[in-house]
């Protein structure tokens, strides 16, 4: 495997450091390219359990609000610190950040 996609949903008001953090944790290097990332809006569901904080929304109530998806690249060896990255620039209690594998012949 040499590299992963990243995935992430994130408010629109935090967007922009979340992709300041991932960048700086070593994702979005694409050959001679560096912060390299998409994103567009899309629309999160969910609905916040009990003994949950949610950042928006009420505990037991289903939400639907905008948010943005960021994608981008990273190394295998970067993974950990991307995450760790991300999760303190995202203001989401659980921050969902999906590592997917590339196939890349």
């Amino acid at each position: 495997m040499k590299r992963l996609k990243i995935e992430i949903s994130v408010p629109e008001s935090h967007a922009e450091a979340v992709i300041e953090a991932l960048h700086a944790a070593g994702a979005g290097r694409v050959g001679e390219y560096a912060r390299c990332s998409s994103v567009w809006k899309v629309t999160g569901n969910w609905q916040a359990l009990p003994g949950s904080r949610p950042y928006d929304g009420d505990v037991g109530v289903v939400q639907h609000s905008e948010e943005c998806r960021i994608e981008s690249v990273c190394e295998p060896d970067r993974a950990a610190a991307v995450q760790q990255a991300v999760r303190e620039a995202h203001p989401y209690e659980e921050a969902v950040i999906h590592f997917l594998p590339l196939y890349e012949p």
